[in-house]
């Protein structure tokens, strides 16, 4: 077998014409030779690619600071910035900025995430020094239907336009979630589909995830859905998966689209959708309940918000 056609049936996260461009630019070597693409492997050589060092991406390093207790911090995340480390980044994330950011303050107590937000979804992040104090708030975040009646997360979503959405009435929507195979990345979170219709992605038979989400219209407006949803359940990707799920993916998502399907040559992590963490009720912080509100992007406002 030759050297490219190895490559390319084993590691197929790379196109043929990536591979290609590697073997161009003296990137891949058999037992520390530079070879072309037609080098015949035999049994024993020690194929190599000497891959270039990564270059994260750029993000926004800068958020609004809306609560602080020296325990607690609440911040107004900015979209574009990847939360923890994964998906192409290590040092450009809201972990390692906080580090940086209060490594040498309050006794080397670094605020750390309770919860997650997307990369490109923007508002409300509670974020806490102490372990203890982690631990008990990120429960109201895994069991918000269960834990306590009126803690309650709201966000805001720009769908594309769906008629079941009606002003100010909420539906309710219980998909569950399991993990799916994909092409590029051998498994995604998506929504549960009958056998028989899913034919491209089979599903994982071992996690199976119960989700609740409530979803009403805000509003219409010329090209898509103004959407307020109540997260019941904290699931991955459960915003997107569920409007996906009832046919009103968010506008601009580029992987998950109409009634569960995904796209094959795209990532979860990539942006051009608008969804925001817009606001928190009754979250219990000390002996007291605290409410949050984000600054909202101008895209998720209504007209009478502008």
């Amino acid at each position: 077998m030759g050297a490219l056609e190895f490559l390319v049936s084993n590691y197929q996260h790379s196109s043929v014409k990536t591979w290609e461009d590697r073997f161009e630019k003296g990137q891949i070597r058999i037992n520390n030779i530079l070879i072309n693409s037609n080098q015949i492997l035999d049994c024993g050589d020690l194929l190599t690619w000497d891959r270039p060092p990564w270059e994260e991406p750029g993000v926004p390093s800068s958020w609004n600071v809306i609560f602080d207790n020296g325990d607690v911090i609440v911040i107004d995340k900015p979209a574009g910035l990847q939360v923890t480390p994964g998906g192409g980044f290590l040092e450009h994330t809201l972990v390692e900025l906080l580090k940086s950011k209060y490594q040498s303050v309050q006794n080397n107590l670094v605020p750390k995430p309770v919860h997650r937000l997307g990369r490109f979804t923007s508002g409300l992040l509670i974020c806490a020094r102490k372990k203890e104090t982690r631990s008990i708030l990120s429960s109201f975040f895994r069991n918000r239907c269960l834990r306590f009646n009126e803690f309650e997360t709201l966000y805001r979503a720009l769908s594309q336009q769906n008629l079941i959405f009606c002003t100010n009435k909420y539906i309710d929507i219980n998909t569950e979630i399991v993990k799916c195979s994909h092409p590029l990345l051998g498994e995604v979170w998506n929504m549960a589909k009958k056998e028989s219709s899913c034919n491209v992605y089979s599903r994982s038979k071992t996690i199976r995830l119960k989700s609740s989400s409530k979803v009403k219209l805000l509003e219409r407006k010329v090209d898509s859905d103004l959407l307020e949803v109540n997260l019941l359940t904290g699931r991955p990707h459960q915003i997107r998966i569920h409007l996906s799920s009832v046919g009103s993916p968010l506008l601009g998502d580029q992987f998950y689209g109409m009634y569960g399907a995904i796209s094959p040559d795209a990532c979860p992590g990539e942006g051009g959708y608008f969804l925001n963490a817009h606001k928190i009720f009754n979250l219990p912080i000390g002996n007291q309940l605290h409410t949050f509100e984000s600054n909202l992007p101008i895209k998720l406002r209504g007209n009478n918000e502008v």
